[in-house]
């Protein structure tokens, strides 16, 4: 009898507030407002945009004890920030410019009854402060007094972002999260909602059908599972606007899935997953960072080159003949390049670097190891690139702090630092 009685009711209220469907999650969502409407909870309803989360703070209002007072929907993305404290508390007479007279805000003229901010995430942080003020201790002040006012409303938010992300980012504070979030109501997308998409889409076409009196549309087989397999990112509010456009152009009345299809913005486009940016990418501090950043990849990648020429040297004889350009190409290959370990990169041997020479007789290439050592001191790297810029630029400071990507003043003192001859 208990579950006869739950579902009279729960059917009572869809047809009174206009809700179409049977989806579990819909149902919850109506049961958890029911619920929660006869105390004085804050409650933050979840859902995109589209899918009628404006519906579920009337729901919420008119099983309260405040069905009698006062209800108001406040668009907060749909007000100047300059202008969003005057709109929910109200201002005095001369508080600012257009001021002509005193007015009451939306919190003084709601009190005894219930609020609801619709994307209350695009409110600015100075008015979630007296926002947080107001859930807390009841109390406001108009803009451009000082006189404490106090105010008895229900606040009922919602927003169509990750809430989460927006107060991990700073955007919302976490303190007013917290306060509105006492009871969560998540509205399903319409995409996970099945064959209610089917009698949303009937609903419409019938009302349509009376509105512009006309036969109403109907779908075919394959135009059916077109619509319960397309994700509607508009959800109930692009469903709606799409039965109506094909109610109102076609002449036909019946809907198969290839006319459904020129209605389905980007069906056939593929979505690609977004990329993301981790915190955990390295980053550089300082133009002396990524400089040697650089210069340490283009070693690598000749001592990659170096390596490769080797082995191709190795392979398959002790002796490659050549002509006199490529031997002339390895050998200024190897006479030019940075000294590195060619040994798989192990840094705790000592540095080698290869010399070839030619036999011209006999157009043969001789290799020789020769042990050098390679000092990685940042600071005599350092040196190196400054007094190649300098030599480059004939001792011009200017034109080598340029080139090395510093500032003038700071090449300078380098110079005295390491005490380079110029």
């Amino acid at each position: 009898m208990n579950e006869i009685n739950y579902m009279k009711d729960l059917q009572s209220i869809k047809q009174r507030f206009g809700i179409i469907g049977n989806n579990i999650g819909l149902n919850r969502a109506i049961d958890l407002a029911v619920q929660v409407a006869p105390t004085d909870l804050s409650v933050l309803i979840l859902g995109e945009s589209g899918t009628g989360k404006e519906i579920f703070p009337q729901i919420i209002h008119y099983h309260s004890k405040r069905k009698h007072g006062q209800y108001i929907a406040v668009n907060c993305g749909a007000i100047p920030e300059g202008t969003i404290d005057s709109e929910l508390f109200g201002h005095e007479k001369g508080s600012f410019t257009g001021a002509t007279d005193s007015r009451k805000g939306y919190f003084e003229v709601a009190n005894g009854g219930t609020i609801f901010l619709d994307e209350v995430a695009e409110l600015p942080l100075s008015t979630q402060v007296r926002l947080l003020r107001v859930l807390e201790s009841g109390e406001f002040i108009r803009v451009g007094s000082s006189k404490v006012q106090k105010t008895d409303v229900r606040v009922i938010a919602a927003t169509n972002i990750d809430i989460l992300q927006a107060v991990n980012s700073g955007k919302f504070s976490e303190d007013l999260f917290y306060r509105l979030n006492t009871v969560p109501i998540n509205i399903p997308p319409l995409k996970d909602r099945g064959d209610d998409i089917l009698l949303l889409f009937r609903k419409f076409a019938v009302d349509f059908a009376e509105k512009y009196r006309m036969p109403a549309v109907k779908l075919t087989e394959d135009a059916r599972l077109l619509l319960t397999s397309y994700s509607w990112p508009g959800n109930v509010r692009q469903l709606k606007n799409i039965t109506e456009q094909i109610s109102i152009i076609e002449g036909s009345r019946e809907i198969d899935g290839e006319i459904l299809k020129s209605y389905l913005p980007d069906y056939s486009s593929v979505k690609l997953p977004a990329v993301i940016k981790r915190d955990a990418e390295s980053s550089f501090s300082s133009e002396r960072e990524i400089l040697y950043k650089i210069l340490f990849d283009m070693k690598n990648d000749m001592n990659d080159l170096k390596k490769l020429v080797l082995d191709m040297l190795r392979e398959g004889s002790s002796s490659v003949h050549l002509d006199d350009r490529n031997s002339g190409v390895i050998q200024r290959l190897y006479n030019d390049a940075a000294v590195s370990d060619i040994n798989g990169g192990d840094t705790g041997r000592d540095n080698t670097e290869m010399k070839y020479s030619h036999d011209k007789r006999s157009g043969q290439i001789q290799d020789t190891e020769e042990i050098v050592e390679e000092s990685l001191s940042l600071v005599d790297k350092e040196i190196e690139l400054i007094t190649k810029a300098l030599g480059k630029y004939g001792g011009k400071r200017k034109l080598a702090a340029e080139e090395l990507g510093i500032s003038e003043r700071t090449l300078y003192r380098k110079i005295k630092e390491y005490g380079i001859n110029l």
